[in-house]
């Protein structure tokens, strides 16, 4: 029986992740997808977020890390990939995408929000190769058991929220928060990877 080699879906290409999120490294390295990792800083600002368009912003914002990342490269381009991504929690209720928080305040606003209901993980991801540009949308439901100010407090003090969107991550200590999840769990952690293995299969012809 042979060996199914994963590496062997890139056809000999080189996949490179434009972002700096380990949990991506993490979950690319995970799956057997070896790759590098080349990033180039995108004036995220300059993407604006449409109320109740949280898919159409997190694409926008993979697409602006890949092009720039594809800008900044300085090798050819021919055997290369280019892999990027965005992730937001959505709360329905008011509309809002969380990012991430900018001090224990923010912190502490996000997770008070989340508490007790239903919000989305949205996350977008970018795969350029040569001059075809292929982005995607992926959104799970996360349901929040009700949480004390202790309980909050707690994790924000003894916990790293501070680079993660809607500030918790799952694949930790928050993850007692957790009562319910619809769709893709990998997807809340930062990269839907299922679909991204079929997004570079296809691509790769295989």
């Amino acid at each position: 029986m042979g060996y199914w080699n994963m590496m062997d879906i890139l056809n000999g290409k080189r996949l490179i992740l434009a972002s700096k999120s380990p949990r991506r490294d993490e979950i690319l390295t995970m799956a057997g997808l070896a790759h590098e990792i080349f990033v180039s800083d995108a004036d995220e600002s300059s993407v604006v977020y449409t109320p109740g368009r949280p898919g159409e912003y997190v694409e926008s914002l993979s697409a602006l890390k890949a092009d720039c990342a594809c800008a900044a490269w300085g090798e050819k381009r021919d055997d290369v990939l280019f892999l990027s991504a965005d992730t937001v929690v959505y709360v329905p209720a008011t509309m809002e995408v969380l990012g991430k928080p900018k001090d224990r305040a923010d912190a502490y606003r996000m997770l008070r929000l989340l508490s007790g209901s239903r919000h989305q993980v949205v996350s977008g991801f970018t795969v350029v190769m040569g001059e075809t540009h292929t982005t995607r949308c992926v959104s799970t439901d996360v349901w929040f058991r009700p949480l004390s100010d202790e309980e909050i407090y707690d994790y924000i003090d003894s916990s790293s929220p501070y680079d993660k969107a809607g500030a918790y991550g799952i694949q930790e200590r928050a993850s007692v928060f957790v009562s319910r999840i619809d769709g893709d769990y990998f997807n809340i952690v930062g990269l839907p990877v299922e679909r991204v293995y079929e997004t570079l299969r296809k691509l790769c012809g295989k």
